[in-house]
């Protein structure tokens, strides 16, 4: 069976940015298949594809999860450049990668130099509320500071994990 022209789906690639050790494989595969891995290896980079509903449409999202080449800017500089939307992801309980948002934030707007680009800023571990180091009002802050919405997740129990997509009557 052929398609029509214009029928193909419309994808979405969003990047997952983010300190090492945050979460964000994990959150990547508790949303991919609703598993939590607690000891995820990084490596590489991954990408990910998943049919979703978003405002009523059926989309395809595809998630670059950057494992740890963060450390390299030209590689981070295409990934970036290649992105559509940006997780940011931090630890609510380590405030050095809730200040490292800060710098993927800037190291985006260079590459993508456009103030406008689909931006969420995410919290996980937050079922690890005795260990907060980076308070609610922080994070709020930051998020209106910048404009974009923030979300408290955990991968653990998955809380939030489906908050941004739409959800069905």
């Amino acid at each position: 069976m052929s398609k029509k022209p214009g029928a193909t789906q419309a994808l979405h690639k969003v990047i997952m940015v983010g300190s090492g050790g945050v979460g964000k494989s994990a959150l990547t595969l508790q949303f991919m298949y609703d598993e939590f891995v607690e000891d995820y290896e990084p490596t590489k980079a991954d990408s990910y594809r998943k049919k979703v509903v978003l405002d009523g449409e059926e989309v395809q999202i595809d998630i670059l999860d950057t494992a740890g080449q963060e450390d390299y800017a030209a590689i981070r500089d295409n990934y970036f450049r290649s992105g559509e939307g940006f997780l940011c992801v931090f630890s609510i309980t380590e405030d050095d990668s809730f200040q490292a948002t800060q710098e993927f934030r800037e190291q985006i707007l260079r590459v993508k130099n456009d103030e406008n680009i689909p931006f969420l800023l995410v919290g996980n571990k937050s079922d690890l509320q005795e260990k907060r180091k980076v308070s609610l009002a922080d994070a709020q802050a930051r998020s209106q500071q910048w404009g974009v919405p923030y979300v408290e997740t955990s991968a653990k129990t998955r809380e939030n994990v489906d908050k941004h997509r739409a959800q069905e009557p």
